[in-house]
């Protein structure tokens, strides 16, 4: 079985995303860390995803929905929210960082 996850860096002045390759219980990371708002995080998940061919449509367009979410959410209410508050709200991701 084989899905993707992303991996978070939650800080007080940026959000960083990456994708991670789940295979079984092993994990790889998939991306770099991309940041919002210091560079256009979303794009450029969009370029990385689109130069690996053997990722589906639907897959790319699942992962790049939950980014605009992460960012998003972020960009709301990240600074007044904890680690853990969202570790809960997003629990399928893995996250880190210092807020």
């Amino acid at each position: 079985m084989t899905k993707f996850t992303l991996r978070i860096l939650w800080l007080q002045n940026n959000v960083a995303i990456a994708i991670d390759h789940v295979i079984g219980q092993n994990v790889s990371p998939l991306t770099s860390y991309f940041f919002w708002p210091r560079n256009d995080a979303w794009e450029q998940l969009k370029t990385e995803l689109d130069s690996k061919p053997w990722i589906s449509e639907t897959e790319k367009i699942q992962l790049l929905n939950k980014a605009t979410e992460i960012i998003n959410f972020w960009q709301e209410k990240g600074k007044n929210q904890s680690i853990m508050q969202v570790q809960n709200q997003f629990p399928e991701f893995i996250f880190a960082g210092s807020h």
